[in-house]
């Protein structure tokens, strides 16, 4: 074989070398070429509060676990709107995850107008074995066909009553005073049915119409009170404990059918350890902040909350007008049998 030969032999193969190692590092790293999926995460917490610490939580082990290829962006306190906005454009796919309460849920659902009974929960754990049990398949048809798809329970915590012009230690204490309440009508009912004088007021108005005086008091968990400041404006805190309800973490069902299956275990997996990371911290901190709250000034009572209970038939009757009867007796099942 002469040389020239030899060496357009040798060439063809230095060549033929070259595209396939081209074609072996295009079919080994496909990855590479595969669309980073972004996720817009709206809440109305503000940034210290531990729900935007769990949802920072979620991100971050979500992009981890999905090699950066789903990336979480949190907007907490409000930015993309106010609670009944953001669920509204949750529905519609506008935004991708958000965290309503039962209460906001109800109106999409009259089921879950039954979780705000009031008085209905005896503590913490009796509260999360009923939502974590047989309520999420009672609930979950309804939620699909509104487009949305539920990941899990967080957390928001037993409300209680601030006010400026009394202790309360039984339900008389509460007759005639002017107290703020959220739109969820269960709120409202509980507080009415004690004898108040309820007024609707946005959440961020809250601290300023407490300062001026144009309600008396209002109501909430122990770590919005804390964490907004109201002790600033508040003298009395009542642990009632009134009412339980919780965030619930909910995604787009136009989102959810984007992502692989192994991304949706993976996103599911994430929101019940960031919820149970918030049950945890939420219950620690209540220890702590009632001894702040102390510190700063706010004089505690702790009434017989059985008597309260007792004052419930008005709010009770008309809940059940607004959810249905039957999914209240239904409820009530799954509560007693929880006990």
């Amino acid at each position: 074989m002469s040389r020239y030969k030899s060496r357009c032999i040798i060439a063809v193969i230095f060549v033929i070398i070259i595209l396939a190692g081209c074609s072996r590092q295009l079919t080994e790293e496909p990855d590479m070429t595969e669309e980073v999926i972004v996720l817009r995460f709206g809440h109305y917490a503000i940034e210290d509060h531990p729900a935007n610490t769990a949802a920072a939580l979620f991100a971050e082990n979500v992009e981890k676990r999905t090699n950066g290829k789903v990336i979480v962006e949190i907007f907490a306190d409000g930015q993309l709107g106010t609670p009944p906005e953001m669920l509204e454009q949750n529905i519609i796919g506008s935004i991708d995850m958000s965290l309503p309460t039962q209460g906001a849920l109800d109106k999409y659902s009259k089921k879950f107008a039954t979780v705000m009974l009031p008085f209905v929960f005896d503590n913490y754990k009796h509260a999360y074995r009923v939502l974590d049990g047989e309520f999420i398949e009672w609930v979950e048809d309804d939620l699909d066909k509104q487009g949305l798809i539920m990941l899990a329970n967080w957390e928001y915590g037993f409300r209680n009553i601030t006010n400026n012009t009394r202790p309360i230690i039984t339900p008389d204490d509460i007759i005639g005073l002017r107290l703020r309440t959220p739109p969820e009508m269960q709120l409202q009912l509980a507080m009415e049915s004690l004898g108040a004088n309820v007024t609707k007021i946005a959440f961020p108005e809250i601290y300023l119409s407490l300062k001026q005086g144009i309600v008396d008091g209002q109501e909430n968990p122990l770590t919005i009170i804390y964490y907004n400041k109201l002790y600033e404006v508040q003298k009395y805190l009542t642990m009632t404990r009134h009412t339980y309800n919780c965030m619930v973490h909910v995604v787009s069902k136009k989102t959810w059918e984007t992502l692989t299956k192994e991304q949706q275990e993976i996103i599911r997996e994430e929101s019940i350890t960031a919820g149970n990371w918030m049950r945890g911290e939420v219950q620690k901190e209540e220890v702590e902040i009632l001894k702040k709250l102390q510190d700063e000034g706010m004089i505690i009572t702790y009434p017989d909350r059985s008597v309260f209970k007792e004052k419930m038939k008005y709010a009770y009757n008309a809940i059940s007008t607004y959810a249905g009867i039957e999914n209240v007796e239904y409820f009530l099942q799954l509560v007693e049998e929880s006990r």
